[in-house]
Formats: C-alpha cells, structure tokens, sequence
C-alpha cells in the first residue's frame, strides 16, 4: 500500500497540535503528578494524557498503521521488524523542561517506512511553532500566526567563521565544548528539547547540535526527516547515519545534527575516545 503523505501531513499537525494544547493547560495550571520510570527518567501525568490523545487520533487515522511511543515502548524487535510502517512519537519531548518550567518541550511525531521517518512534525506549545516536513516535499515552519515558510539550513562551506552550537541546558557545557576540536571558534546556544534544538539546526538558527547521552528513537525519527529535507543530516559520532527498528534496543547512540554536512566535521570534533565509543 502507498501511502499520500501529503494527505497525511495536515492531520498529523492537527493531532500534534491538539496534543501540544492539552500539554500546555496541564502546564500553565501547574497540576500534574510526577514519577520515576524503571529507567530513572521522569514521567508526568502530561506526557500520559498527551500520549492517549496522540495514540487514540492516529489509530483513527490509519487504523492499520501501529503506533510506538516513549510511554509504551515495551515491544519486541521479533514483532517490530514485522512492520512495514510505523508511527514513532515521543507526546512530550522535553519532560525535565515541562517540570522545570522553562518552556522547551514539545511533541513530536514520526511515521517510519522501511527503516527511514518520511514524516515529521515537531509542535512546541509554548511558542506555538510547528516544524513539519515529509520525504521529498521540503521542511517547513508555521509561526505562532500561522504563518507557513519553507526553512533550510545554513550553509557556508567554512569553518572560520565562529560555529553556532546548539547544546542541553542539562548537559555539562565543558564536556560539550571538549568534543570540538579548540582551534575553532564556537558560540553556545542553550536549549532544552532535543527535537527543538535539531529544529534549531534545520532553520538555521544553529550549525549543529551535539547530544551525549542517553536518547530514544523516538526522540530523533520526526526532526532526522526535518532536518535532512532543510538540507543537514543526523549521524552517529561515527559520522553513518541512525537506524530505526533494527535493533532489539530502542536507544540512540551519541549523534550530532549538521546543518552543513560539506564542513570539516570529522577535523572540528575531537577523535576523544569517549565521544568515539563503539555503537
């Protein structure tokens, strides 16, 4: 079966967004319960309603495509691998920042086909931005006045300027700035939501993001299709390309998001051995 994905996009940003509107009353109220899952993540009652909403409106939408999410996730690679397409979302990317407060947190969706995410849409609700783009159809942007433009990223071709870094609000900035190589100059954008911040890469808000730590598939399948029909591209530390439902884990390896896949990235990040660890 083939699939119109421009057919699909406008519902998928519908149920992104209506997602994102339950999120955010949740959030301007401030009355959520918190708990700890068994992998010492945080979860909260937003990212369980926002995932109900999202599962519920895609089942509805293409009863025969299945739906893995963050919030359920507990699905073999025997039964996985049977599937041709799949929706990948992550309801609330940015849980840490819905808890703290800082308003960098969004959801996400991802339809995968043959290993590949051909859809994408990012919703950050406190904002009101969209981000969405499907295989072969360019990435776009919808401003809080639903204004739709097409984005793309920066391309320069050199390295003397100094490099925009989009980096965790969480992560350590020195052990950041330890992964690229001190004869560049960089300037350091903090950002909370790992989608947010790759969408940042693909408006050319940033030349790259560098993520070290623990992520999810789900955290990169709808932004890798942004980004790379902006014009960059997501990769492992190893500069090959991520792979999605090939393995029985769910987790990212360390990636970075380029804007500018023709710069000297295997000279601007350090050969550490720590940032260069097998996958």
């Amino acid at each position: 079966m083939t699939l119109n994905l421009n057919h699909l996009i406008p519902n998928v940003i519908d149920i992104a967004q209506a997602s994102g509107r339950l999120i955010l009353d949740i959030y301007q109220k401030g009355q959520f319960e918190q708990h700890i899952k068994s992998d010492n993540t945080p979860v909260t009652s937003a990212d369980l309603a926002a995932n109900q909403l999202v599962v519920e409106q895609l089942s509805l939408l293409t009863p025969d495509i299945p739906v893995l999410s963050e919030e359920d996730a507990n699905i073999s690679l025997t039964e996985r691998s049977q599937w041709p397409r799949y929706w990948l979302i992550d309801p609330l990317d940015g849980t840490q920042e819905f808890i703290a407060g800082s308003g960098d947190f969004a959801t996400i969706i991802a339809l995968i086909e043959n290993n590949k995410p051909v859809i994408g849409v990012v919703y950050a609700p406190v904002s009101g931005v969209t981000y969405y783009a499907a295989q072969g159809q360019g990435a776009h942007k919808i401003t809080a006045d639903g204004e739709t433009c097409v984005i793309s990223t920066n391309k320069h071709h050199s390295p003397l300027r100094a490099l925009t870094i989009a980096i965790s609000r969480r992560q350590n900035i020195n052990t950041t700035k330890a992964r690229f190589d001190s004869q560049y100059q960089y300037d350091l954008i903090e950002l909370g939501s790992a989608s947010l911040k790759a969408c940042l890469v693909a408006e050319g808000g940033a030349d790259c993001y560098l993520r070290l730590g623990p992520t999810g598939e789900w955290d990169t399948a709808a932004t890798q299709c942004i980004v790379e029909e902006a014009g960059g591209r997501i990769f492992n530390t190893h500069i090959t390309p991520l792979s999605y439902n090939l393995r029985q884990t769910l987790e990212n390896p360390n990636f970075i998001v380029l804007g500018d896949e023709q710069l000297p990235w295997t000279s601007i990040l350090t050969a550490d051995d720590r940032l260069m660890t097998a996958e």
